[in-house]
């Protein structure tokens, strides 16, 4: 017999009042999900984050007054344990970005429906990082998405990034591994690992994750 699932402890961090009680309804549906503590404010939520230590906070990213991101920023220092998912459109591609850098493992976008939502919820508390209904080991479907409205303008060797290392960086965007870049591009898995390095060097990003969505903000994407 399957074991049930723990509960999920959530905090809901939500402006408009009639979206928040209306999502506070729907998840407290879910057998796995409870609401430990809601605020429709930014500083309040850092407060009962501290003091509820939830497992999963769902934060929009725009609260009034104190800025989303920065509300974010403090939420993160003050409970250090919590696995932030973030509310947003995506016209907050930006503000995602930074959000990701802040620490957030995982965003819903506004348009997306509940079930989506409820499977992020899930997988933001397992661990992993999540986008808009993709579940991210390596960074895959969801970040192109977030970047589908991006302009396409010309690839940038601003960052002195060679025809190759682009090629890798759209194919890493993808979800591709070392092992599938090497066959696609008939190169030994060490190559495309010294390559990686190199391109983490020179755009300075530290994982796969922050490279893809690094990508994305500078319409990187496109030689794959």
């Amino acid at each position: 017999m399957r074991k049930s699932r723990r509960s999920i402890d959530i905090l809901l961090a939500v402006n408009q009042a009639i979206i928040r009680e209306a999502l506070r309804y729907l998840l407290e549906q879910q057998p796995d999900m409870q609401i430990v503590a809601e605020t429709g404010e930014g500083l309040e939520a850092v407060r009962l984050a501290a003091d509820t230590k939830p497992e999963v906070a769902i934060i929009d990213l725009r609260m009034p007054g104190v800025s989303g991101l920065e509300i974010l920023g403090r939420l993160l220092a003050a409970a250090r344990k919590v696995r932030v998912l973030v509310l947003a459109t995506a016209e907050d591609k930006d503000r995602i970005t930074q959000a990701f850098r802040l620490g957030v493992r995982g965003v819903a976008l506004r348009e997306s429906p509940m079930n989506v939502l409820v499977s992020g919820i899930r997988s933001v508390a397992d661990g992993k990082y999540w986008i808009a209904g993709d579940i991210l080991s390596n960074p895959g479907k969801g970040l192109r998405k977030l970047g589908a409205r991006s302009k396409a303008g010309a690839r940038m060797k601003a960052f002195g990034l060679t025809t190759r290392e682009l090629e890798i960086i759209s194919a890493i965007a993808s979800g591709h591994s070392n092992r599938e870049i090497s066959e696609r591009f008939s190169i030994s898995q060490n190559t495309v690992k010294h390559h990686v390095t190199n391109i983490f060097d020179k755009v300075g990003v530290y994982n796969r994750l922050e490279l893809a969505l690094f990508a994305i903000h500078h319409n990187l994407l496109g030689r794959a």
